[in-house]
């Protein structure tokens, strides 16, 4: 069994080192390493310090946790959840009754709801009973209002309506989402000044995607894998977000590869692979001498898998590592083990950086089935603070949170016309969006997804192995880069690792053994 704080935490320096030393290689060192976070504008901690930075996140989030304080638990048959993220999960009666007094305009009644994993029917007949009944209505509105302070008439006109059309598009009122969002469209735009108005662009274009695929039937998008990863390799330039998600793994899996001279890596949706030449360095230069290092590389894009592999390969061959990659072009919940070429004796590692883009996995419960049978003396995995599972307006108020915060941590510090600011929104987040909102759903898809990887993989029989000092040490030095008034925070508990902006985690790092590990 793996110990969290194996005898290679000395090794912390060389892992720095190699850091440092990226910048020699023929990789395309920019988007591994540090380079590009210190030469942020100069006007960042001016812009940090504005009041308004965080104006859009503070807004959603005061919204439903006011829900969740105010309201009786017996005000509707559903009432109001509070999930693990610190944000609320509305259901079909509660929404309109708040939205009936931030705006004057009224929802018409409607008769279904897309529900967590069935397809129940409610009526709404007791819609206006509500608004008329709940004395607190008022009160509760007057105080979620202290939090628009920030938010211009612009602002709030527009976040209401999205509401009120999310709202609309959960009970199939496809005429009246339909109507709303030509309004919004109108209204914002994703080059906007605000992160309110660019918010609201992106969502607005999910959400009329949503409505298309209603009308048209499921249909699933075209994704530009080359396009994507380009734009992750900018998000990796401009926030720590991706490389606290690969450098705390990498110490994770570096410790648990101690004193094994044959290991085998299993990235789940490896893209470009580039978190590895960082751990490669360490490993070619470990006391006891270079492991043999095989790497099973999945993704979609065969092509691109290939070209991975040979990127890969002669990094390592520069090292002087014995090297052999293995692509595969599918989903974990969709193969067996006998894809893998295990060697026996080999200590394998699962890794898996969580993103919103697209399904990496497949199903679930298939993907779990395999992680076990694989026996991995340590997963790492990085979630997004984001419930992808349940009803659509469960998804909504989660994303609309999660990514007003990240937006709110973009504008904090860049321009509204900073080219690469727009590249990570439109070419990635908005992807996230869009899948989230417009594809995904126990409706749409058959299936619910975990809401969290952690929590599943300790029901069915995995060990937690709790962040080392050295992994918190990683991250903290990813934070240095960056100037405290950037607002970015980094919270060490229950064995995770924790990065968020002001008081909202974004990405949790946790590592885990199999009972049974090679």
């Amino acid at each position: 069994m793996m110990k969290g704080g194996s005898g290679v935490l000395h090794q912390h320096g060389p892992l720095d080192h190699s850091i440092t030393q990226q910048s020699n290689e023929q990789w395309d060192c920019a988007s591994l390493g540090f380079s590009g976070i210190s030469s942020a504008p100069n006007t960042s901690e001016s812009r940090a310090n504005n009041p308004e930075r965080n104006e859009l996140s503070q807004w959603v989030e005061q919204v439903t946790r006011q829900l969740i304080e105010d309201l009786p638990e017996n005000e509707t048959g559903v009432g109001l959840q509070a999930n693990s993220t610190g944000t609320s999960t509305y259901q079909e009666n509660i929404v309109p009754s708040l939205l009936g007094e931030l705006r004057p305009k009224k929802i018409a009644r409607r008769n279904s709801s897309e529900c967590i994993g069935h397809h129940h029917h409610h009526q709404w007949s007791s819609h206006d009973d509500h608004l008329a009944r709940d004395d607190n209505n008022r009160n509760r509105n007057e105080t979620i209002a202290k939090g628009l302070n920030g938010l211009d008439d612009q602002g709030l006109n527009l976040i209401t309506l999205l509401l009120e059309c999310a709202v609309a598009l959960s009970v199939d009122n496809l005429g009246e989402a339909h109507r709303m969002l030509l309004e919004l469209t109108q209204m914002a735009s994703p080059y906007g000044t605000s992160c309110a108005e660019r918010v609201v662009a992106y969502f607005a274009k999910a959400m009329a995607s949503r409505v298309i695929n209603s009308w048209l039937g499921i249909c699933s998008p075209l994704i530009n894998y080359k396009s994507v990863h380009s734009a992750f390799q900018v998000f990796n330039n401009i926030s720590p977000f991706i490389k606290f998600a690969h450098f705390t793994s990498n110490q994770a899996i570096l410790e648990a590869f101690h004193r094994r001279d044959r290991v085998h890596i299993i990235d789940v949706d490896i893209m470009q692979g580039l978190q590895w030449p960082a751990l490669f360095h360490i490993l070619a230069t470990r006391m006891e001498g270079p492991p043999h290092v095989t790497m099973t590389g999945m993704g979609t894009s065969m092509e691109i898998l290939i070209e991975t592999g040979k990127q890969l390969s002669n990094f390592a061959k520069r090292l002087g590592m014995s090297f052999e990659f293995h692509p595969i072009g599918g989903k974990t919940g969709e193969i067996d083990i006998s894809m893998f070429k295990i060697t026996r004796g080999e200590a394998i590692a699962i890794h898996w950086v969580q993103h919103s883009l697209y399904d990496a996995t497949g199903p679930d419960w298939k993907t779990m089935r395999l992680l076990q049978e694989l026996s991995p003396r340590v997963v790492t995995l990085v979630e997004q603070e984001i419930a992808l599972g349940g009803c659509f307006l469960d998804r909504f108020v989660g994303s609309l949170h999660y990514y007003s915060t990240v937006f709110d941590s973009l504008g904090a510090f860049l321009q509204s016309d900073d080219s690469s600011r727009h590249s990570v929104e439109h070419g990635l987040l908005y992807g996230e969006i869009n899948n989230i909102l417009a594809i995904g759903g126990p409706a749409r898809n058959g299936e619910d997804k975990f809401r969290h990887w952690r929590s599943e993989l300790s029901k069915n029989g995995f060990m937690q192995v709790p962040m080392s000092t050295n992994s918190m040490a990683q991250a903290q030095l990813i934070l240095n880069m960056f100037p405290p008034a950037h607002g970015y925070t980094l919270v060490r508990g229950d064995g995770t690792l924790r990065l968020g902006w002001k008081d909202t985690s974004l990405f949790t790092a946790s590592a885990w053994t199999s009972p049974n590990s090679r």
